[in-house]
């Protein structure tokens, strides 16, 4: 299985109104975020892969490049027909949209069981208790 078959496989297992981020994805497989999103992007809208549904770790839709807009128009308005609710910045809540099923490697690899004292219901297993929130800035922020 090559590398963009999966993240593929992990992005197909994001239901409906529900995102992850580039990182998210990224950790799962084993590889870094940029990589998630050159897979999404060489992604043929036939093979059935919900490339919309993967968003950046602010909550926000990525610009594509070309910088038409178009790309980021489509993706919003696909997360919306799916109930997903953007607020006035343009961000998704990943407390109420996020993603929260993960592989058993993922978890192993994150260090995170619904037993362990450092999870909350303020931190999802797609969002480790040692990360900034979604709409947190930092220079962090371009390697998720």
């Amino acid at each position: 299985m090559s590398r963009y078959d999966e993240i593929y496989a992990v992005v197909k297992r994001i239901p409906r109104g529900r995102v992850a981020s580039y990182g998210r994805i990224a950790r799962e497989v084993g590889c870094g975020a940029r990589e998630v999103g050159y897979a999404l992007a060489a992604t043929p809208d036939n093979w059935g892969i919900p490339w919309w549904r993967v968003i950046n770790s602010r909550g926000g839709i990525s610009a594509r490049r070309g910088g038409e807009g178009g790309g980021e128009t489509r993706q919003r308005r696909k997360l919306l027909d799916e109930g997903v609710v953007f607020d006035s910045r343009g961000r998704v809540d990943f407390a109420r949209f996020g993603w929260r099923e993960a592989s058993a490697d993922f978890l192993a690899a994150e260090a995170w069981s619904p037993d362990s004292p450092e999870s909350s219901p303020d931190s999802p297993p797609d969002l480790p208790a040692d990360s900034s929130p979604p709409d947190a800035s930092s220079p962090a922020d371009a390697e998720r």
